[in-house]
């Protein structure tokens, strides 16, 4: 197998996230289409004083934003399957040769 890559972060720049303000507009600026509206969504329906399932939704959307600002991480969502199974497929074969 070939080593990969060190993760070396988002490329650019990464847009503030410290409040709920600034993670909306991150989201709607950085996030896939619809994170918006799915954060509010999950955001509305959990009771605020559980302050764990607050945290995990905040991270997670954070997370998502972080994702789309890594050209690494967006190549590899680009991904197909096929291509995947492909490189599977090699070094399957590769680790058998050996």
């Amino acid at each position: 197998m070939t080593a990969q890559p060190d993760y070396t972060g988002p490329a650019g720049s990464v847009p503030p996230m410290r409040t709920l303000a600034e993670l909306r507009e991150a989201l709607a600026a950085y996030g896939f289409p619809g994170d918006r509206k799915e954060f509010d969504a999950e955001l509305g329906a959990v009771d605020l004083d559980d302050l764990t399932r607050v945290r995990e939704i905040t991270q997670a959307y954070r997370h998502r934003v972080l994702l789309r600002r890594d050209a690494n991480a967006t190549a590899a969502i680009a991904r197909t399957t096929d291509d995947v199974a492909a490189e599977l497929r090699r070094k399957l074969h590769e680790a058998g040769a050996r």
